[in-house]
């Protein structure tokens, strides 16, 4: 018998000047990027946690803490990759994700097939079964005045 497994993930991270702007693995031309330990990327690190979540696997804190010098700057798709590894390694295949990134600036839409790409050549999926979606706020809360990016990630995995 099949064992369906559903993950969630959702991460935040604020702008600070003097960094660049990841997102879904591909660098964005912005006047700011996300705050972080590893390159910031809050799109990869929701969509890992919702992984990780998935395969009862604790979090992305768990395997990639943020006090471990080895992850300092460290390119996210990285953590992906072993994240898609650990998920692997306990016998469960990759079903789909779909992915709510939520930002007011900058506008995001034309640099979602491009993240979708390398999102699934980074984790060995077919690229139609990674779904990105953005949005904004309406100008409300922390990402409406343009702190910082909210992303959240839904998986489904089976074994």
């Amino acid at each position: 018998m099949e064992k369906i497994r559903v993950g969630f993930g959702f991460d935040v991270h604020r702008f600070q000047t003097g960094r660049d702007l990841w997102l879904g693995g591909i660098k964005i031309p912005s006047d700011k990027g996300l705050l972080g330990h590893s390159d910031a990327d809050v799109l990869i690190h929701s969509l890992c946690d919702a992984l990780l979540g998935a395969a009862n696997l604790r979090d992305i804190g768990f395997h990639f803490p943020d006090t471990g010098s080895e992850f300092k700057d460290i390119d996210s798709k990285i953590l992906l990759k072993r994240t898609m590894d650990l998920i692997r390694a306990k016998g469960y295949t990759f079903g789909n994700a779909d992915i709510t990134v939520c930002a007011e600036k900058p506008r995001l839409n034309p640099y979602i097939p491009r993240m979708k790409t390398i999102l699934s050549n980074v984790m060995a999926v077919d690229e139609d079964d990674v779904s990105i979606k953005a949005t904004t706020s309406e100008k409300m809360g922390y990402v409406g005045r343009e702190e910082g990016v909210a992303v959240y990630a839904t998986v489904l995995i089976y074994r």
